[in-house]
């Protein structure tokens, strides 16, 4: 008999389980969120999707359309060259019924009165210590919290989950979501072993079936060791973990020798890369993934995926009881 997971993450987002899965770009579509929701787990459509207000409106109706389970709006604080409008994409999306934010990227202090006047939950995903304390200080009713191993944007820091997580939790009093490194039931208990009451898995999802990504993407992850997550952007402002490849070692021999900015920005253009990941191209798209993909054996749905790990916490509960009398 499976455990019931219940902690202040899944009261606060309306969950079933206590497990929110990473918002992954372009890869956070309508379709792929609500395979979560429908799960018995918490996702967000991600804002950099839409390039117009009423795209994300449309984008959160068909999102509802497809589940009747709680979903989140990621809003993106990150640098762009064409910046989105944050401010009214939130407006908009509490008109629409949304209930929560999760802010990344950037300290969300500006956006966090707008967020809380709607009467939403405000979640803030980070990947340092202060930047989980400012989030509390500004108003997040959770905190998540990234270490090195993260796919993505994990901090210049370069401290992991284990270290990481504990300290966090210390820190603040909201509920704490822990990713970075976690793919299976074992990251899970570990998490919670840490003072997490939630956790966020990322990569393990890019190999589902609704995953929208191309199957030689996901027959790629199937193959891939830890070591095929690298670091790249190094010498910009916010550094990458991704998939090695042709494009992503080529990012970093360019920055060994010391090429400039722009020479990066131009290879690592979001429209190029799109464009690659559309034509199935393993070798030039920038594909954010963590180090666990070393742990990804095969392709399950989401569903599938989810109890699977939810039994497997159960088992592993169960052995430490054994091993802690």
């Amino acid at each position: 008999m499976a455990l019931k997971l219940k902690t202040r993450v899944n009261e606060i987002l309306g969950s079933k389980y206590p497990l929110v899965m990473g918002t992954m770009g372009y890869q956070s579509t309508p379709e792929f969120v609500a395979a979560a929701a429908n799960a018995g787990i918490f996702a967000c459509l991600s804002s950099v999707m839409s390039r117009t207000t009423q795209a994300l409106r449309e984008r959160i109706r068909e999102t509802k359309s497809l589940t009747d389970k709680p979903f989140g709006i990621n809003i993106n604080l990150f640098p762009m060259i064409s910046p989105l409008p944050h401010e009214e994409y939130i407006d908009a999306s509490l008109e629409e019924g949304v209930t929560v934010f999760e802010t990344s990227g950037r300290s969300p202090e500006n956006l966090a009165p707008r967020i809380k006047k709607g009467n939403a939950v405000f979640m803030h995903k980070c990947a340092r210590l202060r930047d989980a304390k400012t989030a509390e200080r500004v108003g997040a009713d959770i905190v998540e919290i990234v270490g090195f191993e993260c796919g993505g944007h994990p901090s210049r820091e370069n401290i992991t989950s284990l270290v990481l997580i504990p300290q966090v939790v210390d820190a603040v009093k909201v509920p704490v979501i822990a990713g970075g490194g976690i793919a299976d039931a074992r990251g899970i208990v570990a998490a919670f072993a840490l003072g997490a009451e939630g956790v966020l898995m990322g990569t393990r999802f890019l190999a589902t079936k609704e995953c929208p990504i191309p199957p030689s993407f996901k027959n790629k992850l199937l193959e891939c060791q830890s070591t095929d997550s690298i670091f790249v952007m190094r010498t910009l402002s916010d550094p990458m973990r991704a998939l090695r490849n042709k494009l992503t070692m080529t990012v970093q021999e360019m920055e060994d020798k010391g090429a400039t900015q722009d020479e990066i920005i131009h290879m690592l253009a979001g429209e190029k890369s799109l464009k690659a990941m559309e034509a199935g191209d393993v070798e030039n798209t920038l594909l954010a993934c963590g180090q666990i993909i070393g742990l990804v054996h095969d392709i399950p749905t989401v569903k599938e995926l989810v109890e699977r790990i939810i039994g497997e916490t159960t088992a592993v509960y169960q052995r430490l009881g054994k091993t802690f009398k």
